[in-house]
């Protein structure tokens, strides 16, 4: 009975150094709002797959999450000329069967050595966080006022580069850390009654 979540993402949301399964950011931030939470974290798989986007467009939720970015940069698979376009297939895709719901895409977290460093096919994580705001500015400015942007730097960034072990994966503090900073600043704001 509870309002369903659906959350895709990396590793990052498939959290592969929590401290146990109930201990992931996205099953604390559920806990925390009372949320039926469907995880869709695929470590390494994270591409803004047709195939997960049909998925999610099938399935019954009250609050959408994406938080797409890290795989393609660090597997290189799209470039800039790609990239926007799977964001904006991704969100309209999710979109034919979940017009109206509350979905929030986020870009990647801090990467230190990503930021600046292109991946084999260009992208620098800086670029893709513009490219993902500039792809949802533009469904938004088609009527999408359910659909909003933030920016993976608003939940874990510069100051919280200490989470990250290997300047990637936040370890299991680093976790409870982004379920607090994702209820603040995104839960909070977008996920409402």
């Amino acid at each position: 009975t509870r309002p369903r979540w659906i959350t895709y993402g990396s590793s990052i949301t498939h959290c592969r150094t929590a401290s146990s399964p109930s201990f992931t950011w996205p099953a604390i931030a559920a806990r925390a709002r009372n949320l039926h939470l469907t995880s869709l974290g695929l470590a390494g798989q994270c591409h803004a797959d047709p195939m997960i986007a049909r998925v999610i467009r099938d399935l019954p939720a009250r609050y959408i999450s994406v938080w797409i970015g890290i795989n393609i940069h660090g597997s290189a698979s799209m470039s800039e000329r790609a990239f926007g376009p799977a964001i904006i297939g991704t969100v309209k895709t999710i979109r034919d069967g979940h017009p109206d719901t509350p979905l929030v895409v986020l870009s990647p977290i801090l990467s230190p050595p990503r930021e600046t460093t292109p991946s084999g096919a260009g992208l620098t994580l800086q670029a893709m966080r513009e490219i993902m705001a500039a792809s949802v500015a533009a469904l938004q400015a088609q009527g999408d006022r359910a659909l909003h942007y933030v920016s993976g730097l608003e939940i874990l960034g510069p100051d919280e580069a200490g989470y990250l072990p290997d300047q990637l994966h936040p370890s299991a503090e680093g976790y409870r850390f982004m379920a607090g900073r994702f209820l603040e600043r995104v839960a909070d704001r977008f996920f409402t009654p």
